[in-house]
């Protein structure tokens, strides 16, 4: 993870809208079904913390009302939703596994019945900065053959969680990503720093091919992989590496038939950092062809306009958003809810992302475990001994991941800039349609315009909610769901 101190400064939504505008010539045009619902479900979160992902009464069509219209058109589509989720990382899953309340917490998580349904887990290989030690799959001196390769540190608490995660929602897609190759193939034998030694990109790919397999052993499969995390960070206090866009591609065009020739079906993501250089995202492109099918972003600079602009040049490769860390602040849960949503819930899903993926599950009181890296990082949850915090990451994720369900196809929605009503939808693959908003300005009336029908309604200020309705004759979940007292 890099430096997060610029993570919520203002981004340019407004101006990934106009990209996204853009680029909307990749957008599908097709015929929906005849509407007939008669009212919207809605749920809301409030900054003073009022309401929680809380269900509100039902907003009849016809209804009438003022202000900005949001149009909402089925028949123009965009990508298709794969999940939403975050990280057990080492900590994340010691700090899960030892409370005593693991399984509430793992219900309030990934059942979509009982929780927010967190369907996307992108999981690290090793150890990263939020570990309790370092670690990787062969320590040790070199080992090019691979002989002591295991996953045995991972079997203790974290592989549990994740096959916890995948019974509680089948649906659930897994990826994959090293922060670091084992110190022996570096070109400074240590987990810390240095770069993957050329002599050993083979051997990497080969690793990587193993951890794949293991983790399927252990009842896992890997949808995607990316190669390295962060490839333009080398921390100077816990497991990365630099890699340039050359090496990265060598790996990926090394490993691509690997995984073929193993029966594996896992896809490569290049990339996987930050908004601010998709050049070295073109780059891998370019250079890897159908080896990969796409590239993961963060959120530690930039902006969500360039997964936009590497979309317009690459249109047939797939977008993922994979990692972003709330932090704390003087009103943290206000901030978070503001920031994510406008950033993250509306601008990487309008820049073509395909999944929505904060760092870490869960953290203790002291931010951590850590080592060496951010120590006001916030997790989706707070676990510390018998008490548990729900943070806003986790009703922003949650408004999200419990009503667009995996499969789920965005739609076009009126896009407003900041200060208005900010949003995004999807049809669900029962038809059902999901409408998610955040209002980064003060309480503001407006409307929802829908298959020849349209509602008002008042929204306010900082807030975010989400509105269901049938659609094209599907189901929509009912008011209610989770415990909103969380």
């Amino acid at each position: 993870m890099t430096s997060i101190m610029s993570r919520r400064r203002p981004l340019a939504v407004a101006a990934a809208g106009a990209l996204l505008a853009a680029g909307s010539a990749y957008a599908v045009m097709q015929a929906a079904p005849a509407f007939a619902a008669t009212s919207a479900n809605v749920w809301l979160t409030t900054p003073d913390q009022q309401n929680r992902l809380t269900p509100q009464q039902p907003v009849p069509f016809g209804s009438g009302g003022s202000g900005p219209v949001i149009t909402v058109d089925a028949d123009t589509t965009y990508q298709t939703m794969v999940g939403f989720g975050a990280s057990l990382t080492d900590s994340a899953a010691w700090n899960i596994y030892n409370s005593p309340n693991r399984n509430s917490i793992m219900t309030s998580l990934f059942s979509p019945t009982s929780g927010i349904g967190l369907s996307w887990l992108r999981q690290p290989l090793g150890a990263t900065d939020f570990s309790r030690s370092f670690y990787s799959y062969d320590d040790g001196s070199a080992d090019p053959s691979l002989s002591r390769f295991s996953i045995s540190h991972d079997q203790s608490y974290i592989l549990p969680l994740v096959t916890q995660a995948k019974s509680l929602n089948p649906a659930m897609s897994a990826m994959v990503v090293p922060w670091s190759a084992p110190a022996w193939m570096k070109t400074n034998n240590n987990l810390v720093g240095g770069s993957l030694s050329t002599n050993y990109e083979r051997t990497f790919a080969d690793y990587l091919v193993k951890s794949v397999q293991a983790y399927q052993a252990a009842g896992v499969p890997v949808q995607y992989l990316a190669v390295q995390n962060e490839p333009q960070n080398q921390p100077g206090g816990y497991p990365g590496m630099l890699m340039a866009a050359d090496q990265e591609s060598r790996v990926i065009n090394t490993l691509a038939p690997k995984l073929s020739a193993a029966g594996l079906g896992t896809k490569i993501l290049g990339w996987d950092h930050n908004w601010d250089n998709p050049g070295y995202a073109e780059s891998v492109l370019a250079q890897t062809g159908n080896n990969t099918v796409g590239t993961a972003w963060h959120c530690y600079g930039g902006d969500p306009s360039a997964q936009s602009q590497v979309k317009s040049d690459y249109p047939n490769k797939d977008i993922f958003f994979t990692e972003c860390s709330g932090t704390s602040s003087g009103n943290t849960f206000a901030d978070s809810l503001l920031w994510q949503g406008r950033n993250l819930a509306v601008g990487a899903t309008r820049n073509w992302a395909r999944s929505v993926s904060l760092w870490n599950m869960a953290l203790d009181n002291n931010h951590g475990p850590v080592i060496g890296s951010c120590t006001n990082c916030m997790g989706v949850v707070t676990v510390d001994g018998g008490g548990v915090t729900y943070n806003a990451d986790y009703y922003v994720l949650g408004h999200l991941a419990k009503f667009v369900k995996p499969g789920a196809v965005r739609i076009n929605s009126t896009a407003q800039g900041q200060g208005g009503i900010e949003n995004v939808a999807f049809r669900n693959p029962d038809g059902s349609i999901v409408l998610v908003a955040v209002n980064s300005g003060g309480t503001q009336n407006f409307q929802v315009s829908y298959g020849g029908s349209s509602f008002g309604y008042s929204m306010p200020g900082g807030s975010m909610a989400t509105f269901t309705w049938p659609g094209s004759g599907g189901t929509t979940p009912p008011p209610g769901g989770i415990d909103s007292s969380k």
